[in-house]
Parts: C-alpha cells; structure tokens; sequence
C-alpha cells in the first residue's frame, strides 16, 4: 500500500509540475517559479540516478524557491522515507501540511506511513483529512476505512464508504469494503447484499465471492455458502484450501456423497493427505461401506503401522460388519500406552459383551485399570459395561470408590448422576446433574437430561424450558432435544407449541418410539384423536412390548366406538 500511494503521488507531482507557472496561487493550487521548478527536476533526477544527498539538496533549493507549495517538500519526504529515515519522513509531511493544508496527497502519505509503523489512530487522523478534501478518491477512504476497523470504529468506517459509494456508485471496491466492514459487525444480511453489488459491478472480484460465501455460512445458510465457494473454485488460483473446507461443510450437512466426490479431486490433484484419506475412511465408515473403509485404514497402516487412531478405526470397521474375530485383533494390537487404547479396551469389553462374554468384559476392563489407575474413561466403560449388563448399582459402587480423584470431571459425574437415574434415585441424578453444568455451562446433554427429567416429573416447568432451550442453543438440530422442548411445552399444557416442536423432532429422528408417541400424546390433548392414534400405532410398531401404548390405542378406539 505504501508503495503504491507513493507511486501516485509521484504521478500527480509530475503532472502537476508539467508547465511552470510565475510564482502565486491559482485555481489549481500553489505553483513553482521557474527557479524552483528547475531545482524540483534537477532533485528527481538525481534521486532517479540514486544520489540521495543531491536529490535532498536539490529539493532543498526547490523549497527555498518556492515556500509556499508543497511539492519539493513532499519530494524529500518520499527520499527520506525510502532511505529508512521514516521519523524525518513525517517531519517534512508536517511541513508540507502547514504549507499547504489543502494538499491531500501529503496526508495521504502521512497516514501511509502510520499505518505501516503501527500506529493506527495516527493514521487515522491524517486519513480523515485526505478524505475530507476528496471524499470520492477510492485510496484514501479504504486506506480510511480498513484502519477505523482496526480500531473498532465500525460506524464511522460505514459512513466513510457509504460516502465513497455515494460520489462513485460503480465502486466495486468500495461496495466490497463496506461488506468486509458488515461482516465484522456481523451483520451478514447486510454484508451479503454488499458483497452482490461488488459482484455485480466486478465479477471476477474473487475474494468477494469466498467472503460472501463466509457470510452464508456464519448464517447457517449453508446450501447458499457451498454454491458461492463452487464458484470461487472456478477463479481459485489455489484451489486446495477451498477444496478443503467444501469438503468441511460437506460432512458437517451430512452430505457424504459430496464430501467424496471432492475428497476424489483432491486425490487427482495429488493433494491427498494422511488427513483426506482419514476422512475418506470415515465417511464411509458412516454411509456403512465397511469393505472400502477397511481398504483404506488398511493401506495406511501399510504405511504407518503406529497410526493407532487409524486402527481403532480398522477395528471399528471390522466390528460394524460383524467381524468381530478381526475387530478385536486390532484393537488387541493397540497398546497400553496409546492415547487411544482406553476407547480400544472399551471396544473390547462390548464385543466380548456381545458375545455373552459377561465377566471377559469386566475382566478385560479391571485388567486395564489395574495397569492404568489414572485413565478416567476406563472407570466409565466399566460403569457404563455394569449398566448394559443391568447391573448400575455396581457401576455406581465403582465410581464411587474413585470419587475423590475424578470428582471434578464433568464427564464423571454425569456418568454418577445416569446410574443414579437407572436406580430410581431422581434426586441424587438431579443433584449431579446440576454438578455437571455448574463444572461444565456448555454440557448440553446434562441441560437436556435436567430439563426432560423435570418434564417427566411435572415440576420446575420453568427452569426446565430454560436448561431446554440452552442445550438446544449449543446444539439447534439435536432431536431429540428439540423433543424435550416439545415435552415440557406438553407437561405446561401449551399444547399448540408441544406439536409444533415435537413434529419436528419427529422429521430428524422419525424412528425414535418415545417421540413419536410424545407426539401422538400432544394430538391427543389437543383431542385430534385420529392423529394421536396414528402416531400411537407407528410408535407400537417401533416398541412393540410396550404396553402403554395398547392401552391408549384401545382407550382411542373405544371413544370412536361408544361415538358411533
């Protein structure tokens, strides 16, 4: 940037220079003498030819000649500064200001220069005034505009573009600036529309396009992000990293197929890493195509037989398709001293679970505490083993005895407050639930618990609908969060709300028998008793053993028959 304000103002002295005029003012500013316009040469000259101290001697003698303009004043300070001596660089910028006040390019530079060193509200002081003397002139107010954002002075940064667009509507850079400006504030609706215009108006703006595409995704409007950042890809002179965070978005919407059609290109490009072939793997690992996942983790162990991350993956592929001979011969080759080794034993334990291999299971568990006393996950795989084994009260004794060491662990005692819940001892859970959020704020699945536990006990409505609604600010999409809500909305008897939340909960997870019988309940008191018997019926198909469900499906069809 310096450079190039030094390069236009070196274009504007010369124009400026172009015909001598007698000494005085006109209407287009201070003038050279004939005197001073032959020493101002003479200095370019010199400086053209690298003699430092004539070029400064010569644009001395300028000076002398002709007090009253700035233009051999601003020469020295352009020779000052690219000879390194910035601080008497800004003394003849000064001198060149109270010569001519009017002169922009002197404040222009000025401001260049502060911004270089730093030191952004001197900047910004100069700036103003170059922008005040023109405020059309597209250098000055972005040079202005980016330095006010560096200071958090986002407003006035807003009505000093918002001028620039006002004296030059097809200013594409300042319709981008004044967007870069929006997305700061994070105002990206506004930031969007500003992004278009600059489109609009230069089409091949690049970074436009990727910044609009920030500006959709920070929105959640991610369908609209994934088509701008496709258009990057077009322009992209390095294509890679916007590959890279398509791909990101891709598996964060859950669109897999996607993710690997980029995660191919990638592989043309001969950009695959350890990392996109991680990816890879588990995405497939997701979609269920074992095989492939198998062949990929395979051929990185190939490679890099310590990957241990990488086979517990391979041990997790082999489970999901049921070879669990070979899933527990990779998770066995894992050792103890692996970061991973604890999920690995975890594994183990489930398989051998699985298999009706009850005590394997502990056994393998309380072998590998026993060697790793401080390895917290373990303690919760064999609570978590004991409870699966309809055994908590064991799980519970467990933790119990390690109490002391983990007690701060929000993990720990969430896992306390579950086993508590499964024995029937609602207060205790309650208790160490409310541990949980108060070691952990951001724990959205202990919100989630204490607000549906309430709901299911018909107390605290309030402070349920509040934990509710922060685990869902923390995950807005989690389902059967969004089933909780619509729940305590049941139990407060704001039946309209209820449907309307469980409704969707039920389109992110419609296999899930409890929401859907929640939903049936709501129709119900809402006495749509044809809508409840449906939703009744879909849930007893999805549960059949229970049999609460056959007593509302028969207390249904003996009102529509005592009806008729």
């Amino acid at each position: 940037m310096l450079r190039y304000v030094l390069c236009c103002i070196g274009l504007s002295l010369l124009a400026a220079c172009s015909t001598a005029r007698p000494t005085g003012t006109s209407d287009d500013g201070p003038v050279f003498s004939h005197t001073g316009l032959g020493a101002y040469a003479q200095a370019r000259i010199a400086w053209n030819e690298g003699d430092v101290n004539q070029a400064l001697a010569l644009a001395r003698q300028a000076q002398a000649a002709d007090a009253t303009t700035p233009y051999p004043i601003m020469l020295e300070a352009e020779i000052l500064l690219k000879s390194g001596r910035i601080q008497d660089s800004l003394g003849a910028i000064d001198r060149a200001v109270k010569v001519a006040p009017d002169y922009r390019p002197s404040y222009l530079l000025g401001g260049s220069i502060m911004s270089s060193l730093g030191k952004t509200k001197e900047a910004v002081s100069y700036l103003r005034h170059a922008v005040r003397l023109e405020p059309g002139k597209e250098d000055a107010v972005l040079h202005l505009a980016t330095n006010l954002m560096q200071l958090f002075e986002y407003e006035e940064s807003v009505t000093v573009l918002k001028g620039l667009i006002k004296e030059k509507p097809d200013s594409a850079v300042g319709n981008y600036y004044l967007a870069k400006v929006y997305s700061q504030m994070k105002l990206y609706r506004e930031a969007i529309s500003y992004y278009q215009r600059a489109l609009e108006l230069r089409p091949e703006l690049f970074q436009a396009t990727v910044d609009m595409a920030i500006s959709h995704e920070a929105l959640g409007e991610y369908d609209k992000a994934i088509a701008a950042y496709k258009k990057a890809l077009d322009d992209a002179e390095n294509r890679a990293p916007l590959i890279q965070h398509l791909i990101q978005l891709f598996i964060q919407n859950r669109r897999y197929e996607d993710a690997l059609i980029y995660l191919k290109k990638l592989d043309e490009m001969g950009l695959a890493t350890t990392e996109t072939n991680r990816k890879t793997g588990l995405i497939y690992l997701e979609l269920e195509r074992y095989d492939q996942a198998i062949k990929i983790f395979s051929k990185m162990l190939e490679s890099d037989p310590d990957a241990h991350q990488i086979r517990l993956y391979l041990g997790s592929a082999y489970e999901e398709k049921d070879d669990l001979a070979r899933a527990v011969v990779e998770f066995q080759k894992i050792p103890t001293d692996a970061a991973v080794y604890p999920e690995a034993v975890g594994h183990l334990a489930f398989i051998y679970k699985e298999q009706g291999k009850g005590k394997e299971a502990v056994a393998v568990l309380e072998q590998a505490i026993a060697a790793n006393q401080d390895k917290l996950e373990l303690y919760l795989s064999l609570a978590t083993l004991y409870d699966s084994l309809q055994q908590p009260a064991e799980g519970l004794k467990l933790l119990q005895r390690v109490e002391a060491r983990f007690s701060t662990d929000p993990k720990f005692q969430f896992r306390v407050g579950i086993l508590y819940d499964k024995l029937g001892k609602r207060p205790e859970s309650i208790e160490r639930m409310k541990k949980v959020v108060e070691l952990n704020p951001q724990d959205a699945q202990a919100h989630n618990f204490l607000g549906y536990t309430y709901a299911e006990m018909g107390i605290n409505l309030n402070e349920a609908l509040s934990h509710i609604k922060k685990a869902l600010e923390i995950r807005p999409d989690d389902g059967f969060f969004i089933d909780s809500l619509g729940w305590v909305y049941y139990q407060m008897k704001r039946y309209d709300d209820a449907v309307r939340y469980l409704e969707q909960a039920a389109e992110l997870v419609p296999d899930d028998p409890t929401i859907i019988e929640h939903l049936g309940d709501a129709h119900q008191a809402r006495k749509e008793s044809k809508k409840a018997l449906k939703y009744y019926k879909k849930a007893k198909s999805l549960d059949p053993k229970k049999k609460e469900l056959d007593e509302k499906i028969r207390r249904i069809i003996r009102g529509e028959l005592e009806e008729k």
